[in-house]
């Protein structure tokens, strides 16, 4: 347990830190490189400088972190998996929609969704999220728990807090939300397993969703996203409310176009920034009813080889994105709902 050494009041980062931080963290990498592996961690600059940060406005113990991080192991294969290949694939939403949308997925989330049914039922009527996307988050995240991950999280995100160069900034501030996370719960930041990204259990929660938006659902008293199915449906909906999710409003529907008009709206990425009636004037229409005021998206997914395929996304579109910032996946998501839905069985 990572004990405080005040009772200080914490502070926002500031620009110096994280200027002297990224500059300690370049020489660090430049001494390093190759044989990370073999570094203490505890010894290395750029981790003494968070310390003394983690310190200064956490009121961590010094000493603490610095036997913590003395135990970290750098993981070489978690940077190989995260680096993209010199040359990246293609990108294909048919292949993405078969990885996830298929008959594996289905009868899996059916009856997860059978064995959750009064926690899922409970969701939807506090949060507003249909059970049916609940479930399909957590069939697309880890197939209900099956593939959460093997990492120790904290070997996960030290390894690209400071030897990742291309998104260290962001992994530093996870590490940071999830030293605040085992210091809150009192747990052994040693026995937290996920994925090589530092993601955590059934919903795959980095530690900053974690710490703001995990809910104890059960009424343990813990909030545990590896064990319990019931705590992680309802951090899943409360994630999506506090990030816009309408309850009661459409998601996403099909759509047709034509002319070139619509590559205007398919350009301007994935944030709602028109109105579903503009949308005619576009070339652009819905292959379901959808509301005439509500703001929406024109969302493009590509296939090489095959004609694009088009949706329009609204505002809880949108939200999904805010879960992982991919039009791939937020669509897959809806897929996998529907092909869940009673109205569909």
């Amino acid at each position: 347990m990572l004990e405080a050494a005040s009772a200080r009041r914490t502070r926002p980062m500031r620009s110096p830190f994280l200027a002297s931080l990224a500059l300690g963290f370049v020489l660090t990498l430049a001494l390093h490189g190759a044989s990370a592996a073999k570094v203490n961690y505890a010894q290395r600059d750029d981790v003494r400088l968070f310390i003394a940060d983690m310190a200064e406005r956490h009121g961590f113990a010094r000493r603490a972190l610095i036997h913590l991080f003395s135990r970290v192991q750098y993981q070489a294969s978690i940077v190989r998996a995260m680096t993209p290949p010199a040359e990246a694939p293609v990108k294909s939403w048919q292949v993405y929609r078969a990885y996830f949308v298929n008959r594996d997925r289905i009868e899996a989330g059916l009856r997860f969704r059978e064995r959750h049914a009064g926690a899922l039922a409970r969701a939807e009527r506090e949060f507003g999220v249909p059970a049916d996307i609940v479930v399909a988050i957590l069939g697309v995240e880890t197939l209900y728990g099956r593939n959460m991950g093997t990492y120790r999280v904290i070997d996960a995100l030290t390894t690209l807090a400071f030897d990742y160069p291309r998104r260290g900034e962001f992994f530093r501030t996870e590490l940071e939300q999830f030293l605040l996370n085992v210091r809150e719960s009192g747990i052994d930041a040693f026995t937290v397993r996920g994925s090589y990204a530092g993601a955590i259990g059934i919903p795959q929660f980095m530690p900053g969703s974690f710490r703001h938006f995990a809910v104890d659902y059960d009424g343990d008293g813990q909030r545990d996203l590896n064990q319990s199915a019931v705590d992680a449906i309802g951090s899943v909906a409360n994630f999506l409310k506090a990030h816009g999710w309408e309850a009661g409003f459409p998601v996403a529907a099909p759509a047709q176009v034509s002319g070139e008009a619509y590559r205007k709206l398919a350009d301007a990425g994935i944030k709602p920034q028109y109105r579903v009636a503009d949308l005619p004037a576009f070339g652009v229409g819905a292959a379901e009813p959808l509301p005439p005021e509500a703001a929406c998206a024109l969302i493009e997914l590509e296939t090489p080889g095959q004609p694009a395929e088009y949706w329009i996304g609204l505002q809880n579109f949108y939200a999904l994105t805010r879960y992982n910032r991919s039009s791939f996946y937020a669509i897959a998501v809806i897929e996998l709902a529907r092909a869940l839905a009673p109205a569909t069985r």
